[in-house]
């Protein structure tokens, strides 16, 4: 290396899930479906449902009141019953993928970046839905597991969510032995809520924004990127 040659860093591309990467709430989504399949009360569910989505919009949600109420179904049922369903919540609200967001995943996977979901939603809605993007990194709410094996309803850890976002990021950038000045970091998402984590990188990306974080990068100068506009994409 001749003298003065930068040194390029490992390149991270963080994706956020809903609205991000796709043009739903699957939380939300999920929580309709299971009153779709005679899961939930229809009325009562979504009454909640309802509430605790304004609350999230908001940047107000407890999301450990949050977790416990959208996983109480999923508790109760089980294991292969959840796998059954979940199965056909991909098929029915998931599939196919918007191309406009599978390319852009893409993109930074054949430009050599690291590429990691980082989602506020629990990972057992979500990790089949990265698996579906080709991205085996996913940072989610993880969930507490029973003696058994199967979910509590509780949180396990923190939870990945407004500045949980960046202390989960910076915990899995340990468990691959870098750190935030070892890496040139890019996160992509549509919500204020992850303001923490998008002040913290490298290149945030504005993608999908709400009206609140559009006018913020606007102001900023972040990059704005809207995956969505086509609607036959």
């Amino acid at each position: 290396m001749h003298a003065g040659e930068r040194v390029s860093k490992p390149r991270i591309a963080l994706f956020d899930l809903d609205h991000t990467l796709l043009p739903i709430d699957s939380d939300y989504t999920w929580g309709e479906f299971t009153q779709e399949i005679g899961w939930t009360d229809r009325v009562e569910f979504k009454r909640r449902n309802d509430q605790f989505y304004a609350h999230y919009v908001a940047g107000t949600l407890d999301v450990h009141d949050y977790v416990r109420f959208a996983t109480e179904a999923l508790r109760l049922k089980g294991a292969a019953a959840y796998a059954d369903a979940h199965a056909r919540f991909m098929r029915q609200h998931i599939l196919p993928l918007r191309a406009a967001a599978v390319d852009l995943v893409r993109s930074h996977q054949q430009a050599g970046d690291a590429v990691a979901i980082v989602t506020a939603t629990n990972e057992l809605v979500t990790r089949p839905i990265a698996e579906a993007f080709g991205v085996p990194e996913l940072i989610a709410v993880d969930l507490v597991r029973d003696a058994g094996g199967w979910i509590t309803g509780e949180i396990a850890g923190v939870p990945s969510m407004r500045e949980g976002k960046v202390v989960r990021v910076a915990d899995w950038l340990r468990a691959r032995g870098q750190d935030w000045l070892d890496v040139e970091t890019t996160f992509y998402s549509d919500s204020t809520n992850d303001l923490p984590l998008l002040e913290k990188v490298d290149h945030p990306v504005a993608t999908n924004p709400d009206p609140r974080l559009r006018a913020i990068a606007l102001e900023r100068g972040w990059r704005i990127l809207d995956l969505f506009t086509d609607t036959n994409d």
